[in-house]
């Protein structure tokens, strides 16, 4: 398949604002190899490239309305699909700073542990995490492990931003408690 001109991709974003799907699955179809090439060349890893690439789409469609008709595409998309990499690299850097903290609160007086040890800590910040109430857990997880401001939390659930700060730190109050 050749590579549609910047010209037909216009169209189909047009289309897709006004409202045909169909024109989605050309967006995706024209863009989707190229990006998933991209995704991967900044990850160098298949399956991450993958979710990434979906997660692209997913940001593209809530992000929609952004897009100036008579402005390139293709450049477009890519930067989110470039935000979506850095968000997700940012996400990866606090999940594991964050499962560090909680290993080492856990067991700050007893810095030698062995490796079923360090993976009964782990177990253990599993079960406090499934322990707290599902809406404090996603804005727990979002904030302190993906990354998320508190803005962007409140703007993906739907709800305002003192209570997407309430929730992450009732959140993380509970899985504390759990802790102990």
């Amino acid at each position: 398949m050749t590579e549609p001109h910047h010209d037909e991709l216009e169209a189909l974003m047009c289309e897709y604002l006004a409202g045909r799907i169909e024109a989605f699955d050309g967006l995706y179809a024209a863009l989707g190899t190229r990006l998933r090439a991209y995704l991967l060349s900044l990850c160098r890893d298949s399956s991450v490239a993958d979710d990434l690439l979906q997660e692209t789409f997913l940001q593209m469609h809530r992000s929609r309305r952004t897009y100036q008709p008579g402005r390139p595409v293709a450049p477009w998309v890519f930067a989110i699909a470039r935000h979506v990499f850095l968000m997700h690299r940012r996400g990866s850097a606090r999940r594991v700073r964050f499962l560090e903290r909680v290993a080492a609160a856990v067991g700050a007086d007893d810095m030698m542990r062995d490796d079923r040890r360090a993976l009964a800590d782990v177990d253990a910040v599993r079960r406090a995490l499934r322990a707290v109430p599902a809406d404090q857990r996603r804005a727990l997880v979002l904030h302190h492990v993906e990354g998320w401001s508190f803005a962007e939390i409140a703007d993906r659930l739907g709800i305002r931003l003192n209570a997407a700060k309430t929730r992450a730190f009732r959140g993380m109050r509970r899985m504390r408690e759990q802790l102990k």
